[in-house]
């Protein structure tokens, strides 16, 4: 179950540890995995901006275009910075499992313990994305392509592997998890037929114009959308749940499989965590920034080659690799910064957000049309519209974006912390 842990805010004065008599272990948080995270958070909130309708407001303005593009999913290859809010999350993930399990070890947990932790953890964030697919629905909505499902159904495989991270040679054996995962995935794939040449699209919800314009040929198109081995899973898998009718497609291309590659996604987080907690107190800058430039070279090559088309949507093995890369940069710059610079108070508003995460997920998707609504009620409807009618979106997301931010510095004042 979710609980509200107190917990130290992370502050410029946070004293420093020093030699002392024994006293119970205390782990000091890592700020630049925490600003990270916030910046993750803040790009997921921000979708209140509504930057795409700013943009239909001024179609010639390039700024806006630029941030609209930026604040949508491409539609099937290619990648937008809102593409990586959900790599990021799951990085991450694995990046605090090394640091969450050191700290519990130190106050005596032992493996039976954790795992079942583990187990409930994952259950817990399961059950939370399936209640909040099915807000708009007149029945639970038995789909599991949300974020934090996919991290769910990841996470017990990812702790077993998280948890035997001090023994010789688990780097290694780590590396090869991966590998036997992406290829495994991959093969599953390249295995199952793709579309026939007279295959109605629009049968599984992709006009002609679309298919023409997005999905592939040759050896790549099995990886198309809606016509996969996800897809099918999904049709057999998600029509075993009751359901207001049978699921055929999912309008996005996402799948319930994807968690799959998310874990491995999630592994590269795991990986970059031991790399920190090892390297303790230096930051392994070379091995992350040879990660990074590594995976999103690797993940556009195997793209190009047509061997595994980069899609974020179905979550594709290099989609893993090509976003594994752009994360270990972003935890490159962020330890840079932070730890090896020192400089620390910017990320302060980051760091509210990042060390709430799960409090940050459920106020955007419990409270905008709330807080929407109480505006055009003691406001007006057109109070936003002080800078004319096509900045209303942005304005009215700005301040509902700050009612968010102020929520969770509340809760950081009081060292309220949401925790699964």
């Amino acid at each position: 179950m979710a609980t509200l842990s107190q917990t130290t805010p992370i502050t410029e004065t946070t004293p420093i540890l020093r030699e002392a008599a024994p006293v119970k272990p205390t782990a000091l948080r890592n700020v630049a995995i925490d600003a990270y995270r916030g910046l993750v958070m803040l790009l997921m909130m921000a979708e209140v901006l509504q930057l795409s309708r700013v943009a239909v407001a001024y179609p010639t303005n390039l700024f806006w275009k630029i941030l609209a593009f930026n604040q949508t999913h491409v539609e099937w290859f290619g990648c937008s910075l809102h593409d990586t809010i959900q790599p990021g999350f799951s990085f991450l993930v694995g990046v605090a499992l090394p640091y969450s399990i050191a700290s519990r070890i130190a106050k005596g947990a032992r493996f039976a313990e954790l795992f079942g932790h583990a187990l409930w953890r994952s259950l817990v964030l399961v059950a939370l994305g399936v209640f909040l697919r099915s807000m708009d629905h007149s029945m639970t909505y038995f789909t599991f392509e949300d974020t934090l499902s996919q991290i769910g159904f990841g996470y017990p495989f990812l702790f077993l592997l998280g948890f035997y991270s001090s023994q010789a040679g688990w780097g290694k054996r780590a590396w090869a998890t991966l590998a036997l995962v992406l290829v495994g995935y991959w093969l599953v794939w390249a295995i199952y037929p793709a579309a026939p040449a007279s295959f109605d699209w629009t049968s599984v919800g992709v006009s002609p114009e679309w298919n023409a314009q997005h999905n592939f040929t040759g050896f790549a198109a099995h990886w198309n959308k809606n016509y996969n081995s996800g897809n099918c899973f999904d049709q057999w898998f998600l029509n075993l749940f009751p359901r207001e009718n049978r699921f055929e497609y999912n309008s996005g291309g996402y799948l319930t499989l994807s968690f799959i590659p998310t874990l491995g996604t999630m592994i590269l987080g795991l990986i970059a965590g031991v790399w920190l907690r090892e390297s303790r107190p230096q930051i392994p800058m070379k091995k992350l920034l040879i990660a990074g430039v590594s995976g999103i070279v690797l993940g556009l090559a195997l793209h190009y080659s047509h061997i595994c088309p980069v899609v974020k949507r179905i979550w594709t093995p290099s989609w893993t690799i090509f976003s594994g890369g752009i994360c270990f940069l972003f935890l490159a710059a962020f330890s840079w910064v932070i730890d090896v610079k020192g400089l620390k108070k910017w990320a302060f508003p980051l760091v509210v957000i990042g060390m709430n995460s799960i409090a940050a997920y459920c106020i955007a998707h419990f409270t905008e049309g709330f807080l929407e609504s109480t505006f055009r009620i003691h406001l007006g409807a057109r109070f936003f519209q002080f800078a004319g009618a096509g900045l209303q979106p942005f304005f009215q997301g700005a301040a509902i974006l700050l009612c968010y931010w102020l929520a969770l510095f509340w809760m950081y004042r009081r060292k309220l912390f949401l925790k699964i």
